[in-house]
């Protein structure tokens, strides 16, 4: 350790007496300094130009609605094609409903008009159609086999019908279960529990005959069922003194009030039992004819709350409205969807009229029955009629 400090020592030595001894470096010569004249550039800077002010918001033309693909017909639309007609379940004992003109042999009513509709829908033609009157309890099982192809009959939208019947396609007439009884008889009878003990005629296979257990039931009232299978068995019975009142539809009461003999003597209570919202339905399994039944029901309710009717329809295909140009195929391609013609909703309208025709032609107060439209008036009119828009 000591030999190595010594070396270290006598390294060092040696390297201040090199520096010492060095010469000093030569002067450097003297830098000329030489003056940098800058020239500066003028930039001339364009201003900034002020934004513009926005233009005023040109309203953006509608977007053309997308045609639909041509509708994949199911098995049923396809055989009404085949077939060339339209099988509709109805009523014949209803007037002003569905009925059957003995004198004439034609079906008459409310509910026929929808099915003469939906055969003008599929051929342009309101007789391509056969009526096959059912009674309450056929006509579940008649859409359940397949045996009509569309159930208008004043029947009330459930959800049991909807999951075993068939898809009801929309309500076309709001009602309520009534009771009627002999005014002349019994006169002060007003309310149910008025009716303690009453013999009471009543169809079977109807929400009418549930709703009327539900109702004494729950008012404590004792009565007595009188059943039928038809409404000519049932009203025959009530008028022939078999019960002491009879109950169905208040629509159902009015119209068959109008065959009693002595129809003032017979007076409706104001007693609502339920709600009844009546409208056509379709046998399950085929979404194509399900789709054409609803939207010719659609087409009927949107037509009056356009102002297109029977009179005009062929005025306003010159509409400047939208919504009237697409329901009358003036413009888009909403039928392919459907698999109808371009102007099936004219020719329905031409045929059988818009919804307010087919009530006042049938139900109207220039018929017998004088029934007020009150909450089958359209929505925009204090009603609750309403339908999907045509888009």
């Amino acid at each position: 350790m000591k030999n190595l400090a010594l070396v270290f020592m006598l390294a060092l030595v040696a390297l201040i007496v090199v520096a010492c001894t060095s010469p000093a470096p030569a002067p450097s010569a003297p830098q000329v300094v030489k003056e940098t004249v800058v020239v500066k550039e003028t930039v001339i800077v364009q201003p900034t130009a002020a934004p513009k002010a926005p233009e005023p918001t040109k309203p953006a033309a509608a977007a053309p609605t997308a045609a639909p693909a041509p509708v994949a017909l199911g098995a049923r639309f396809s055989a009404i094609k085949t077939r060339g007609k339209v099988i509709c379940g109805s009523n014949d004992q209803v007037p002003g409903f569905g009925f059957l003109d003995k004198a004439t042999g034609q079906f008459t009513g409310f509910d026929v008009d929808f099915c003469k509709a939906l055969a003008v829908a599929v051929f342009g033609d309101a007789k391509a159609i056969e009526f096959r009157p059912v009674n309450a309890a056929q006509r579940g099982p008649a859409l359940q086999t397949g045996e009509i192809d569309v159930l208008a009959r004043n029947t009330t939208w459930t959800v049991s019908r909807d999951a075993t019947w068939g898809l009801f396609v929309g309500v076309n007439f709001y009602d309520g279960q009534g009771m009627m009884v002999d005014g002349k008889k019994y006169p002060t009878v007003k309310t149910l529990k008025d009716l303690k003990d009453a013999s009471i005629c009543v169809q079977t296979g109807t929400t009418t005959e549930l709703n009327l257990s539900d109702r004494f039931r729950e008012e404590g009232v004792a009565f007595k069922p009188v059943v039928f299978d038809t409404a000519d068995a049932t009203f025959a019975a009530y008028e022939g003194g078999r019960c002491d009142a009879v109950t169905t539809d208040i629509s159902g009461l009015v119209a068959r009030r109008s065959l009693l003999k002595v129809p003032a003597d017979h007076k409706i209570l104001e007693v609502v039992m339920s709600k009844e919202p009546l409208g056509p339905a379709v046998p399950l399994g085929d979404a194509s004819w399900y789709n054409v039944a609803k939207w010719t029901l659609f087409a009927l309710i949107n037509a009056e709350e356009l102002g297109v009717d029977s009179k005009n329809v062929d005025q306003m295909l010159t509409s400047k409205n939208p919504d009237v140009q697409r329901l009358l195929g003036v413009t888009g391609d909403l039928h392919t969807g459907l698999g109808l013609q371009k102007d099936w909703v004219v020719k329905v309208i031409k045929a059988v009229g818009n919804y307010a025709e087919i009530y006042d032609r049938n139900l109207g107060p220039n018929t017998p029955l004088k029934l007020d439209r009150g909450v089958n008036k359209l929505w925009s009119k204090g009603g609750i009629l309403y339908a999907p828009p045509y888009k």
